[in-house]
Parts: structure tokens; C-alpha cells; sequence
């Protein structure tokens, strides 16, 4: 019998858990037989929820992964000769392994940033060449929400950004990967956050949240929805079975649980931020959601390493990331603190 991993390391949220309450309703819903493809009642209701937090007018796909949510979200809105312009440690452009070149033609225009948010001055800048054959076309823009750094777009900004983009007949992507950790930051619904901004696809994260698999690509403007079944279909991602994909969303948002879960993740990472800090430890971005980078020694990162395992984010200047779950819980930021306060102690680097 293989036996999980009993320490909690901070690579991740991917890494977590499944949670109880989402792995029960699977296996609730794993009795007898349901029509395949999308066509069984699990599906059915997923649907309606999802349009009760979105608004009626979204049309909700589900996927398997983020990648494919990303790619056939941007499928959607673009012809080969478009591009796409999006912040320079967009996962799309840094951790999709170009897929999304390969698979839509686009060409990615990326734009440095201090913090993972495009400004309207960014995307302003890459708006050139229109009706230049020889040219790819700016089309789609797309944001992250909560960005890769751990930051959140304000709704204020979002809206801004939605109107820019609209005035230069070109489309809005969010990528929510952690959409529901930056929902639970800014203190709005889904719908304040998304719909109502001007968004027109988001891809919506579940796996990073509690779930075991499983996307959701919610497409808010109609046009973009004519014919995704078929995107869909040729891009891979329609799951045969997808009651089990569909109850996972179901029980995620009964009573609010991924609120909840997002909540948990992003109040453990403040909490760990705020006891690094009192280490002597440099955050170098706003803890806002349920990440925290941060500067350390290496010889600090090495032994750290050994005990709890995170991803050096730029070994350049030895930055780290650390990411907070919905199982996270204060003993574990307390024991992996105390690591880490050991380990600056041992090196000569007292808080």
C-alpha cells in the first residue's frame, strides 16, 4: 500500500488534498449508470449553478485541466493571425509549454510588469499594426486572477480594462485559475468580480481549490459560444464521464464551500507572510491571495527544502514562492516558521 506524504509542503495548492466533502459527493455520485458527455443530470445541475453565480446569460463548459481551459477559451476569440497580449509571467506564456501558440497560431505579445498586472498603458503599447497585414492582430487580452505573482486585479480594474479593450474591438480572458482565492480577497461574488466587469471567458479553477479535477471555461459573450462544443470536442477536453467532473462543482458551491477553502489558503498565507517577515525574511509582493514570494539565503532555502518542499521562483536573486491550501492550517505555518527561524539562526542571519 502506498501511503501519502504526511508533511505538508508549500509547492502548491495543486498538491493538497481532495476535500472530504467533495470526494464524498464523488463517490455518492459513482452508482449506476448516466448518459455520457454531458448529457446526465449531475451536469444538468452544475449548469444551473453555475449560471446562479455568474448570471443566466453564461455558458459553462467543463474541461479537464487548466491548460485546456486556457487554450480553447482563447480558441474561441481568434483566428491564427491574432495575438494575444498578456503579462510576461502569464502561465499561458511561461507554463503551458506553448500550447497555446501551437494550438490557436496566435502570437503572444507579452509586457514586463512589477506585480503580474497589465495596466491600460501596457496593453496600449502593443496595440499597433491594426490592418497591417503583415502584422499579427491584437485580439484577446488576458488577465490573472489572482495574478501569478499572488496579486488581485481590483474590480474597478478589471472593468477599466474590459472597457479598453471592448473600445478596440478586441476580447477580455481571465485566466481563474485562483479566481475563487481573489474573489475571497476583494469581498465580492463571482459575478460582481467576473460578469459584471466586462469579462468575456474565464477559465475557472477547481483543482487548486479542492477538487481532484476538473475546469470550468465560462464564456459570457454569446457569440463566443456559438459553436465551443465543437472546439471543445476537437480540442480533447470533453470527458466522457462528466458527472464526475460536473458533482465536484456542485458540492464546491453548496453553503459557500469554495469560499470557505479560499479563505483558509488565503489566511494562512498572510499568516506565514506576516510571521517571515518577523524573521527577518523580504516579501517582495502583496500577500493578497494564498501565495507569498519572498527573498532568502540559499543556504536557508536548501535546509528548508529537506523539511517542506517549494519551488525557487527566481534563483537569480533567491526568491521564493510558497502557496497556502484550504487544508493549510496555523500548526503548519507555526512548524515550518520555527524551520525557518532555526535555519536564519544557524546561518548567522538572526531575526
Amino acid at each position: 500500500m502506498i501511503h501519502s506524504i504526511q508533511f505538508k509542503g508549500f509547492a502548491s495548492d495543486n498538491n493538497a488534498a481532495v476535500h472530504p466533502r467533495i470526494m464524498k459527493a464523488m463517490e455518492e455520485a459513482n452508482y449506476g449508470h448516466c448518459l455520457s458527455y454531458g448529457d446526465d443530470p449531475y451536469t444538468e445541475q452544475a449548469v444551473r449553478v453555475f449560471k446562479e453565480q455568474f448570471g443566466q446569460r453564461c455558458q459553462v463548459f467543463f474541461v479537464f485541466n487548466g491548460t485546456g481551459a486556457n487554450v480553447l477559451s482563447l480558441q474561441t476569440m481568434t483566428q491564427p493571425y491574432h495575438a494575444v497580449i498578456c503579462a510576461d509571467s502569464a502561465h499561458i506564456h511561461l507554463d503551458e509549454c506553448g500550447a497555446p501558440v501551437r494550438f490557436t497560431g496566435c502570437t503572444l505579445l507579452f509586457q514586463s510588469t512589477r506585480d503580474g498586472k497589465l495596466t491600460i498603458p501596457d496593453i496600449a503599447r502593443h496595440i499597433k499594426g491594426i490592418g497591417e497585414e503583415h502584422h499579427a492582430q491584437p485580439h484577446v487580452v488576458s488577465i490573472t486572477q489572482s495574478t501569478e505573482l499572488g496579486t488581485v486585479y481590483t474590480v474597478e480594474e478589471i472593468k477599466a480594462i474590459a472597457e479598453f479593450t471592448h473600445s478596440h474591438r478586441m476580447f477580455l480572458h481571465m485566466d481563474g485559475a485562483r479566481a475563487v482565492n481573489a474573489a475571497a480577497f476583494l469581498n465580492v461574488s463571482l459575478r460582481e468580480m467576473v460578469a459584471d466587469t466586462g469579462v468575456d471567458a474565464l477559465s475557472f479553477g477547481g483543482s487548486k481549490n479542492g477538487m481532484m479535477f476538473g475546469e470550468a471555461i465560462v464564456i459570457l459573450n454569446p457569440a463566443l459560444a456559438e459553436n465551443f462544443r465543437y472546439i471543445r470536442k476537437q480540442g480533447m477536453q470533453l470527458f466522457s464521464k462528466m458527472r464526475y467532473i460536473a458533482v465536484q462543482f456542485i458540492e464546491s458551491f453548496k453553503d459557500d464551500l469554495w469560499l470557505q477553502n479560499a479563505q483558509n489558503a488565503n489566511c494562512m498565507a498572510q499568516l506565514l507572510s506576516r510571521k517571515a517577515q518577523d524573521c527577518g525574511v523580504k516579501v517582495t509582493q502583496p500577500t493578497q491571495a494564498n501565495t507569498v514570494f519572498a527573498v532568502l539565503p540559499p543556504e536557508v532555502i536548501g535546509d528548508l527544502q529537506k523539511q517542506s518542499y517549494f519551488f525557487i521562483w527566481d534563483e537569480a536573486c533567491n526568491e521564493v514562492r510558497w502557496v497556502c491550501s484550504w487544508d493549510t492550517t496555523e500548526n503548519d505555518i507555526d512548524c515550518f516558521v520555527e524551520l525557518l527561524k532555526q535555519s536564519m539562526i544557524k546561518h548567522g542571519k538572526k531575526p
